[in-house]
């Protein structure tokens, strides 16, 4: 007898939260040699397909389903959230990093990377913090306490969290671009190369962001 399979494609990163998509990445990784296991567990957390029923997909359906997937799951382009509500509290992003405490920049920056990891909720923590006072375009958040919530941040949804990452992203795009422009045309010390060398590793480490790479 036939059976019919609804299956439903998640069309913002906002369906997915922080969890679901961190225990995906975990078994993908499991499985970074096999593309077609990868397929698999993506169809499972996204779109809720047992992997029982994908042998009885036909190869048009399959494959529209691999395209489709492929179109979604680009989170480039999302844009910061300046505010999110948790558990009806609003909380806020950092609202000025160059004045960031020294306890949250050191707690940030203990970890090799920052990527969107096991790691990641506890930086979304030190990064939204509850809103004291708002006025206008001007807000201010409570002052760091070195008090990390991450189930409650592992609730947010992936646009969320793309944004921030991206965020960072091209603010480190902005201020190679910005340091480039600068030294051109100045007279550099015969050092300069191994200096800026140095450097780069630093702020690499700071800021080691992982992109998105899927098999296609």
């Amino acid at each position: 007898m036939k059976q019919t399979l609804t299956i439903e494609i998640p069309t913002s990163w906002g369906d997915i939260t922080l969890k679901q998509y961190l225990t995906m990445q975990s078994e993908l990784e499991n499985y970074r040699d096999d593309e077609e296991a990868q397929i698999a567990i993506m169809l499972l957390h996204l779109c809720k397909i047992q992997p029982q029923y994908l042998k009885g997909l036909s190869a048009d359906s399959y494959n529209l389903l691999k395209a489709k997937l492929t179109e979604f799951v680009s989170p480039e382009g999302i844009e910061l959230k300046k505010f999110i509500t948790l558990n009806g509290k609003e909380y806020g992003f950092e609202p000025n990093l160059s004045k960031m405490a020294y306890g949250a920049y050191a707690d940030i920056t203990q970890w090799d990377t920052i990527s969107i990891d096991k790691n990641w909720p506890k930086i979304m923590s030190i990064l939204y913090r509850p809103v004291t006072q708002k006025k206008g375009d001007r807000y201010q958040i409570e002052t760091y306490t070195g008090e990390w919530n991450e189930e409650l941040f592992l609730t947010t949804d992936m646009d969320t969290n793309w944004g921030c990452l991206f965020f960072f992203i091209n603010l480190q795009k902005d201020l190679l671009n910005a340091t480039q422009k600068y030294l051109k045309g100045m007279e550099l010390p015969p050092n300069i190369k191994s200096t800026l060398e140095k450097s780069g590793e630093v702020m690499q480490r700071l800021l080691n962001l992982q992109t998105v790479t899927l098999k296609k």
